[in-house]
């Protein structure tokens, strides 16, 4: 198989790739096949029957399926091997995330044990440290937790209050201070804990239960995800061995900033997992439950919900595997000795930051989507516990909150964005004055199509990237430095931006589909896309119309709309047939299609 184009971070902005350089998961190897099916097993045979017991807090059960999760080799897949790891590519690690997100609290628990948890050592520990902490969290023997968040410092990390003071014999940094909402935090044996080292330096830290001035608080009491454990960690003159500071002093927000960015592609595998679970949940009650002396799956409301949860799924899916695969193309491309550098790999992670956090974004939003239709489903028994959409609509609530609250993340989108045209890392202002240039030399008619499969939506799809770079150059050029604190108009930028990257993933996608298996087997792939694309551009019409609006006025406004209203001209395809096709498929199926 051909090497794969490394793209850079944000680059599909102003590049149109190719069907040759994205990873597609119909294209996994067989390997691929045999993990996901060894994890989604173990979801099904230990954690589905085990649920209400998870559910009641039970430490004891919890622990013990971690260990088996590590028998299977679950906890371990970016471990290295020479520390007990199975070393799985980023599109394996995805696939298990995928599967294991299935398993709601567990889930939780497990992810945090395995991502933020474990990975700042992995990416940024010792040769002494990996050794001697990576085989215990490995095997499940030892369970991680991840402490940043502090009452006063959530979205705002870096305002962290806990201290880090070197004892007068040099050998211990004592801890000082609290952190919140942490998860696995009555039950880890390890905890990675941010602290300013003589009350500035933010600093990374490997802290053992065991070590002198660690306690717990109680259970946090939650809206959801009850079977893992949530409290407050406190650390009290906790004697730290120097030897376990992570990374460098005054560097945390190297590891803290970089183990997030993972952690928000890993959240966005695991909320597919999660949203797999609710489409087959909906399908099964609609095709079970009666109203009117019909099954409510005949209903055209009902199917066009099933159908709009499996197009979201699907394009979920398509992201957050491509960006699976860019990330592990680019670590790829590091020198054996460079991959065990934490420098190195801080700038290779960096490198996809936006797109880490558009994963986030989306399938967090996506997961929030499909657990409010499935109660819709349910209707009055949506709403009851003891059926399962009202635990699903709670458990869902938490993940537009993790790894970074949607409203940083979309700042975040756009602010690196921008941060990086000025530079010079992604040409976004060639491109900008490019697609100027077109507008005032007047929008050339939209282009008849061929009969080549998901023509219009390719040209739809660049389109958008106009329209994007056009407001994006107005909003930057008006407002300069102020842009930054405009952060309504970094949200719809940002909504721009990933729409764009969401339709480009789906579109490309169905085109290597359609090239390797032919259109009939590609159909749903292609209605899919047509549908999603169909539907987003108004969207981001109106996200540009009031971006333009807030930073233009007069004249030259009246000029910038009609050259976006030319530029978004498109006829709208009959999405009534092909949800109702899509719809179909998945009542038939009783689980999402693709």
């Amino acid at each position: 198989m051909a090497a794969r184009k490394i793209f850079a971070g944000g680059e599909f902005l102003v590049t149109d790739a190719g069907v040759k350089d994205i990873f597609i998961l119909e294209e996994m190897t067989r390997e691929h096949k045999m993990i996901y099916a060894a994890a989604f097993d173990f979801v099904k045979k230990e954690i589905r029957p085990n649920m209400e017991r998870i559910n009641e807090k039970n430490e004891e059960l919890s622990r013990s399926l971690i260990k088996k999760a590590g028998d299977l080799g679950l906890n371990a897949t970016d471990i290295p091997e020479e520390y007990g790891g199975e070393e799985m590519d980023k599109i394996s690690t995805c696939l298990v995330t995928d599967a294991i997100g299935g398993a709601a609290s567990f889930s939780v628990s497990h992810s945090a044990h395995t991502g933020i948890g474990t990975l700042p050592i992995v990416y940024f520990g010792t040769e002494a440290q990996k050794k001697k902490y990576l085989p215990k969290l490995g095997t499940g023997e030892w369970l991680a937790a991840y402490c940043l968040t502090e009452a006063g410092a959530g979205s705002d990390a870096l305002n962290a209050q806990t201290t880090a003071t070197l004892s007068d014999d040099g050998r211990h940094y004592l801890l000082n201070g609290e952190k919140v909402f942490i998860t696995n935090g009555a039950w880890a044996d390890l905890f990675i804990v941010y602290a300013k080292v003589d009350g500035e330096k933010f600093t990374g830290f490997i802290v053992e239960r065991s070590f002198p001035g660690v306690s717990s608080g109680p259970e946090e009491k939650k809206l959801g995800i009850e079977g893992s454990s949530t409290t407050s960690v406190i650390f009290k003159d906790c004697m730290v061995p120097v030897e376990n500071v992570l990374f460098e002093i005054g560097k945390g927000h190297k590891i803290a900033f970089n183990v997030l960015n993972i952690g928000r592609y890993k959240l966005g595998a695991g909320v597919i997992g999660g949203c797999k679970v609710i489409i087959a949940e909906a399908t099964q009650y609609a095709t079970t439950r009666e109203q009117f002396g019909k099954k409510i799956a005949s209903f055209g409301m009902i199917r066009n919900k099933l159908a709009d949860m499996c197009i979201g799924i699907f394009m979920a899916e398509s992201l957050t595997y491509r960006l699976a695969a860019m990330i592990e193309d680019k670590l790829s491309s590091l020198d054996p000795q460079a991959r065990k550098e934490g420098a190195e790999n801080a700038k290779a992670i960096e490198e996809y930051a936006v797109e880490c956090s558009i994963a986030k974004v989306y399938g967090s939003e996506c997961l929030d989507f499909c657990a409010d239709e499935v109660v819709q489903i349910f209707g009055g028994y949506g709403y009851i516990a003891e059926y399962p959409a009202e635990g699903i609509y709670r458990d869902a609530r938490i993940n537009r909150i993790f790894e970074g609250t949607n409203e940083i993340n979309r700042l975040l989108i756009a602010g690196t964005v921008l941060k990086r045209a000025v530079q010079g890392r992604l040409a976004l202002f060639d491109a900008v004055q490019a697609v100027e240039e077109e507008a005032k030399a007047g929008v050339p008619d939209t282009p008849g199509f061929d009969d080549a499969p998901l023509a219009a939506q390719q040209h739809l799809v660049k389109m958008s990237k106009k329209i994007l770079l056009l407001t994006l150059g107005k909003a930057a050029g008006n407002l300069l430095a102020d842009l930054a604190e405009e952060q309504e108009v970094l949200a719809f930028l940002s909504d721009m931006i990933i729409e764009i990257f969401a339709m480009e993933s789906g579109l490309l996608r169905a085109l290597k589909m359609i090239d390797k298996k032919g259109e009939k087997r590609a159909e749903y792939h292609t209605a899919a896309v047509q549908i999603y694309v169909n539907d987003a551009i108004p969207k981001i019409v109106h996200w540009s119309k009031q971006v333009l609006t807030f930073v233009e006025k007069g004249d030259a406004l009246i000029a910038l709309l009609a050259a976006i209203d030319k530029l978004a001209a498109y006829r709208p395809v009959d999405t009534v047939n092909l949800r109702r096709r899509i719809a179909e498929k998945v009542i038939k199926s009783k689980r999402y299609i693709f």
